[in-house]
């Protein structure tokens, strides 16, 4: 793992996972594919954009206080 660099989405957890379908323009599947590779770089292991949205996506959303707070109210 490389310490020069450190990327706001950290190793990747196992996890049980559902699969979820989405569509995207084509320029952000080049921006997450290069996040892969980046992530890869940096952590040592092969990942691929597929693997990482689930955790980008709850990343977002454990920091959204707009989400949270409604979270809360439920």
């Amino acid at each position: 793992m490389s310490t020069t660099r450190k990327l706001r989405l950290g190793p990747l957890p196992r996890t049980e996972s559902v699969k979820l379908t989405f569509t995207c323009p084509a320029s952000l599947r080049t921006e997450l594919d290069r996040y892969a590779a980046l992530h890869a770089q940096t952590y040592g292991e092969p990942v691929d954009a597929l693997t990482l949205i689930p955790y980008m996506l709850e990343a977002f959303m454990g920091r959204d206080r707009g989400f949270r707070r409604g979270r809360q109210k439920n």
